[in-house]
């Protein structure tokens, strides 16, 4: 996984540097360098916050950086990844506009349990939309998931 990563982070930042090229006054490379250098720094810090979903604090704990920075570099390495997932075609599916869709990308699964859990939302004003969403329950008011 690693060298499709570092290939997928090196055409990326090659993106970024040729969509800034047309107002960039320096060569690009100059500067201090980042706390996560190697592909294989970035890989651990943007695989553990998929794992984990720690804050940006603790993230930033863990890796030496500041709350600030932390988030940049996931964002940063939020589409690197998903980009290196794609091209190993293991990127999980999110959501599908069909049955038959979904039953391509479940493969040979012969069961699928989908576990869902109610949300809170804000009441509606609109007398209709109250209707629509009254779940029977007194105090809070869950989405119907259906």
């Amino acid at each position: 996984m690693l060298p499709v990563f570092t290939t997928s982070d090196q055409e990326m930042q090659q993106e970024r540097y040729a969509a800034k090229q047309a107002r960039r006054q320096r060569q690009p490379g100059a500067g201090q360098k980042g706390k996560l250098p190697t592909s294989s720094e970035k890989l651990v810090f943007i695989q553990s916050y998929w794992k984990v979903y720690p804050t940006y604090d603790v993230l930033g704990c863990q890796f030496g950086l500041a709350r600030s920075n932390a988030c940049t570099n996931v964002h940063a390495l939020w589409s690197v990844l998903e980009r290196t997932l794609k091209t190993l075609g293991v990127f999980p599916g999110r959501s599908f506009s069909s049955v038959e869709e979904l039953h391509a990308a479940c493969g040979e699964i012969r069961e699928l349990l989908i576990d869902a859990t109610e949300r809170e939302q804000n009441r509606p004003q609109d007398d209709e939309k109250q209707r629509d969403t009254y779940s029977g329950k007194k105090n809070a008011i869950p989405s119907k998931i259906w």
